[in-house]
């Protein structure tokens, strides 16, 4: 026995750095430039990942250029992209070439279903066919009263809170409360957090979806794995080995996929049941029938056989809609109240032209003139432009393809430009959003500034000389292409409605004695410097106007 284990340690110790060196020697972006390895395991994942790699972020970017050969797994090369016309190539004119990580999808195919996060190749443009008018902007502007009634409770439950004065209120978790109940009432028809000041009011379903991410993150490394791990026998059998799986994370996140699962499956049978009795019952519902679902439903009862989707993938949608528009969006109206906290005169300006426009404070906001407010339009841009929810996402070529670069980059000896990269099947490279929206050569010398004013005036040539090709203001926050965020726009207004009526009623203002910082994830979120708990959380002085 002692000496089959020494044997095999014998040949670990061999093999490692054969693979190794078999990777860096045979990779076909190894002459392309970029930052040495900190570790033979885990290359450069450790400072992409880390809480606070911002400045890594930035530094290879400004030192490297628009794609970076970095380290993976093993010596394993990655090219991190944030040069325009290649993320052109990679997300619009050749995405079928380049596909969302294996893992990634096998991950959320295990968490969610046969849902939009899940789904590869034609499957994934079947499902988006459908989705994609449900999400029209004449559905987004009918969603609007939802809206309205939802963001009054916010505005009355915060009231409550600052009845006896200056109250110290953790907005993150008013904004997760919010963007939680926004979300199910519109995209689902339920009530999901009456958003009463007791947080204990959530409903399971709700606390499940907000404690996903967290556990999630906490085991990034290990879902690198998934791949091989779901080819472990029948689902029974890799239930089991969950069960005995020695991690608390593990089993935290099989107990929020089974509360999911279960409450999908039960308003899934609740919105059939309504439709199957007709347009009064529906009515009777949360959305009224606005809801995304609901047209949803509607519209595959409506198409041919061959266009329609499948009960398990519109139960897998739902899902799928709570997670991606609940987080993000909470993230991103965190992260503008910060930076309103942090800048009262923006902050006096904004609410200045919010009450004069008079939109806010009768029984019914109208979706254009919401819209139209320049200031606050410029607000929620600029926002999304400095700080998006998400930085950065995986994909992996799925065949051998030339990847163009707009900005050539230097290579490993410095003698000699590179306008473009032979790009192999199976390579990963890393989609950096937030440092495309950040580059100094598009939007200036400024780019790292959060300054609304640059929305109010002709954006600089160079912006449009970029052809950055994004679904939102030249920015690559809700990506491009066929992959693009779906509900980008449900966003925006359920954004502009909260900060609207939030700025009107309330003044904020940063906490005494205590540092916010925001840390670097899946996706970016508050913490206080020296805090016992690493938790997100963001507490601001909130008080009446």
């Amino acid at each position: 026995m002692f000496v089959l284990a020494l044997q095999s340690a014998i040949l670990c110790a061999l093999l490692v750095p054969a693979v190794y060196l078999w990777r860096r020697l045979t990779s076909s972006v190894r002459h392309l430039s970029g930052p040495a390895s900190i570790s033979v395991w885990r290359g450069n994942l450790g400072q992409i990942y880390a809480r606070d790699g911002w400045r890594f972020h930035r530094e290879i970017v400004e030192k490297y250029g628009g794609a970076v050969k970095v380290h993976g797994l093993l010596g394993c090369h990655q090219v991190y992209v944030s040069d325009p016309k290649a993320l052109y190539h990679m997300l619009v004119k050749d995405a079928s070439a380049y596909e969302e990580t294996t893992w990634y999808t096998e991950g959320n195919m295990l968490v969610f279903g046969s849902g939009l996060l899940s789904t590869t190749g034609n499957h994934h443009r079947k499902q988006r066919k459908m989705l994609n008018p449900v999400f029209s902007i004449k559905n987004i502007r009918n969603l609007t009263p939802v809206f309205y009634s939802v963001v009054r409770k916010l505005r009355d439950a915060i009231t409550y809170q600052t009845k006896e004065g200056v109250c110290e209120l953790d907005m993150l978790m008013w904004m997760s409360r919010a963007a939680l109940e926004i979300v199910g009432t519109g995209g689902l028809g339920t009530s999901i957090d009456p958003l009463n000041p007791d947080p204990n009011a959530i409903t399971a379903y709700g606390k499940s979806i907000k404690n996903l991410i967290p556990c999630a993150f906490r085991l990034s490394m290990f879902r690198m794995f998934i791949p091989l791990l779901v080819k472990l026998g029948p689902p029974g059998f890799r239930r089991f080995l969950l069960d005995v799986a020695p991690s608390p994370d593990l089993h935290n996140v099989k107990n929020i996929v089974d509360v999911m699962a279960s409450t999908s499956n039960d308003i899934f049978r609740q919105k059939l049941s309504a439709l199957a009795e007709g347009d009064e019952a529906v009515m009777r519902q949360v959305g009224e029938g606005r809801d995304v679902m609901s047209i949803l439903l509607k519209a595959n009862t409506l198409a041919s056989i061959d266009d329609r989707l499948p009960e398990n993938e519109l139960i897998a949608q739902m899902s799928t809609f709570m997670f991606a528009g609940h987080d993000t969006t909470s993230s991103a109206l965190s992260q503008i109240l910060y930076r309103l906290a942090l800048h009262q005169e923006e902050q006096e300006k904004l609410r200045r032209e919010i009450v004069s426009s008079g939109l806010i404070g009768g029984d019914a906001v109208v979706y254009d003139d919401l819209m139209a407010l320049p200031y606050l339009d410029a607000v929620c841009r600029e926002t999304l432009r400095v700080h998006p929810p998400i930085n950065f996402m995986a994909r992996t070529a799925c065949k051998d393809v030339i990847l163009p670069l707009g900005m050539p980059c230097k290579s490993t000896d410095g003698l000699s430009d590179i306008d473009h990269l032979c790009i192999r099947k199976g390579q990963n490279l890393i989609v950096a959003f937030g440092s495309t929206n950040r580059l100094k050569a598009v939007w200036g010398e400024d780019a790292y500034e959060w300054k609304p004013e640059r929305w109010l005036k002709p954006l600089p040539q160079s912006v449009s000389d970029a052809h950055i090709s994004s679904v939102y203001s030249s920015l690559m926050t809700f990506s491009a292409g066929p992959r693009s965020c779906i509900g980008f726009k449900y966003a925006e207004l359920e954004m502009k409605l909260i900060l609207a009526v939030l700025v009107q009623s309330f003044r904020f203002e940063l906490p005494a004695g205590k540092t916010i910082v925001w840390n670097l994830g899946g996706i970016q979120t508050p913490s206080i410097v020296g805090a016992e708990t690493k938790t997100p959380h963001m507490p601001l002085r909130v008080s009446r106007i």
